[in-house]
């Protein structure tokens, strides 16, 4: 079955830096555009960023550009997100999502995602 696992959250700095891992099975890795989206407190879950299946292509949200890095490693069945320069509002829950599209399609709505992982916790803070 299909799994994803997210790690890599934890405590940072504001103008700090965390990175996020997804390991992934259970499907055809390589076939499948994946994206992190993260959801805060009380608000719904949102799309912040993308990659295609053979890493060729990367979007961001507005609010990420220029300070988030998404990447794959294909071999491994990984994604990665660099954070850097976090703001207090990075503060969320973050997750890992498969695409229900293959290729080079990467949604912005979550509802075009099948499965996700159960998260893991960045929390930015003084």
């Amino acid at each position: 079955q299909v799994e994803l696992v997210e790690s890599g959250g934890d405590l940072a700095q504001p103008g700090g830096s965390l990175r996020l891992s997804c390991a992934a099975s259970g499907f055809t890795f390589g076939s499948a555009a994946m994206s992190w989206a993260r959801q805060r407190p009380g608000q719904q879950l949102e799309w912040v960023s993308g990659i295609t299946s053979d890493g060729s292509k990367t979007y961001y949200r507005d609010s990420v550009k220029g300070r988030f890095i998404i990447s794959r490693d294909n071999a491994k069945n990984m994604i990665y997100l660099q954070m850097n320069s976090l703001k207090f509002e990075d503060s969320a829950q973050y997750f890992c999502a498969k695409s229900r599209h293959d290729g080079d399609y990467v949604p912005t709505l979550m509802g075009e995602y099948d499965y996700w992982g159960l998260g893991t916790r960045v929390t930015v803070s003084s």
